[in-house]
């Protein structure tokens, strides 16, 4: 479990594609101390498994339905990438419950740039529209953010970026049409759970 509260960026070095499958060579100075084999590393918000640790880098084995259902399928060696350890119980924790998976990938509509925050548009899948409310909580490229609003009509939705996250996240450099993961509440989609299966 994450909390979408990014703790380093780090930049992919090189990607490894196979048939169904890439390796992930990813920099991450900052946290490689604390990085072990088999660890759990959000990237962009996808749990990645740490298969091994060399210097200031880590690999992760990459499946392809990971690759089928993320923006990692379009990550290009040089990108960067944002990174959180898995949470600690014994910690505060920030933001909001994230697991690592991946709803959907949403296209950027625009950033604009304001005197102390950005506003950041993007539209997400249709289908996952009615999991997203105003003030509710999501997670875009493993970063917690707030929900400013959400137009029904066309699926996009607003969020607001202070300083603080586009200093420290990827999402200073995304430019529209650029894809960006999703994962939403997942309290929302146990709640639709619990209604769609009443009393059965």
């Amino acid at each position: 479990m994450f909390t979408g509260l990014v703790a380093e960026l780090g930049s992919i070095t090189a990607i490894d594609k196979g048939a169904d499958s890439a390796v992930f060579k990813i920099n991450a100075p900052g946290l490689i101390s604390e990085i072990n084999l088999g660890d759990s590393v959000a990237v962009n918000g996808v749990c990645l498994t740490v298969t091994s640790v060399s210097g200031t880098e880590f690999t992760a084995d990459v499946m392809i339905q990971t690759l089928s259902l993320t923006s990692l399928a379009k990550t290009i060696a040089g990108n960067p990438v944002n990174l959180e350890l898995a949470a600690q119980l014994n910690a505060r924790m920030g933001g909001h419950m994230v697991q690592g998976h991946v709803d959907g990938v949403a296209t950027v509509i625009g950033l604009t740039p304001g005197d102390k925050w950005a506003q950041f548009d993007i539209k997400v899948p249709e289908h996952l529209a009615k999991y997203i409310v105003n003030q509710g909580s999501i997670c875009l490229d493993g970063v917690s953010l707030t929900v400013g609003k959400i137009d029904d009509a066309t699926s996009v939705v607003t969020v607001w970026l202070i300083p603080e996250t586009l200093e420290r996240t990827n999402l200073s450099s995304k430019k529209p049409g650029d894809l960006v993961n999703v994962e939403v509440d997942v309290l929302a989609k146990y709640v639709e759970r619990l209604l769609a299966k009443g009393d059965k």
